[in-house]
């Protein structure tokens, strides 16, 4: 079956970094847009970062020049380079692959919280 695992969340100080890791199993992952998002305490889940099959990139405007999204095809994974975090980057973030307009599957989540 289908599994998007994520890993590296956790507790760091504002302006640290994180790296999140998603680990595809089941797709044939290479044909699959991915993606981060993020849902923080009461608030709807938002898009973070998506990278194309070919590797174009999209960032929400509230991480651009902080976040940074890759994808390893070879390792059937996509990562999350997170700078310069700050408390409102709290939040659990999902990895999500898509194909087409209606299939798509998402990661349990993995919890990041920025605070001193």
């Amino acid at each position: 079956q289908v599994q998007l695992v994520e890993s590296g969340g956790g507790l760091v100080q504002p302006g640290g970094s994180l790296t999140l890791s998603c680990a595809a199993s089941g797709i044939t992952f290479s044909i699959y847009a991915m993606g981060w998002y993020r849902q923080p305490p009461g608030k709807e889940r938002e898009l973070v970062a998506s990278v194309t099959t070919v590797g174009f990139t999209n960032y929400a405007d509230a991480v651009k020049g902080r976040f940074a999204i890759s994808r390893d095809n070879g390792k059937s994974r996509v990562y999350l380079q997170m700078n310069s975090l700050k408390p409102e980057d709290t939040a659990v973030y999902y990895c999500n692959a898509k194909i087409g307009g209606s299939v798509e599957y998402w990661g349990q989540g993995t919890q990041v919280t920025v605070s001193s």
